[in-house]
């Protein structure tokens, strides 16, 4: 009778660990997204030196979400669309708000569209790369 019941609490214990485990590498997506909205106001508010930082931070954390969920077993679909939709944010959306607001802001109308260009050329590298993922 103490054996099960023994074996049950390590049963819940385990299944503890195991939310954890799988909720670590969307931690540190949201981490680097995280990264990305702050580069984009930290932008916004001139502070392009700690906006670039975001951006690099990002870039270092979303190179370990994926390590993570594959080294501790938590991979899933959710994690890679999360993961995807971050990365457009920091990767694509953030730069291209520095670039506009620290270089292209005088070039009025054209500065905004190429910046925009930037953010769109991100947006469909990472779609074409999660289409060639899933096929």
């Amino acid at each position: 009778m103490l054996d099960n019941e023994i074996q049950q609490e390590e049963n819940k214990n385990r299944k503890k660990f195991r939310k954890g485990v799988y909720l670590l590498p969307n931690l540190i997506t949201s981490a680097s997204l995280f990264g990305g909205f702050y580069a984009i106001i930290a932008s916004l508010d001139g502070n392009f030196e700690h906006a670039a930082i975001a951006i690099i931070i990002s870039g270092i954390l979303d190179g370990l979400d994926g390590r993570v969920a594959r080294l501790t077993g938590s991979s899933s679909k959710f994690g890679v669309e999360y993961d995807s939709l971050a990365d457009v944010i920091a990767f694509g959306l953030a730069p291209g708000v520095l670039i506009f607001t620290w270089a292209l802001r005088p070039f009025g109308r054209y500065g905004w569209l190429a910046a925009f260009l930037y953010v769109v050329c991100g947006a469909l590298r990472l779609a074409r790369f999660n289409v060639q993922i899933t096929t």
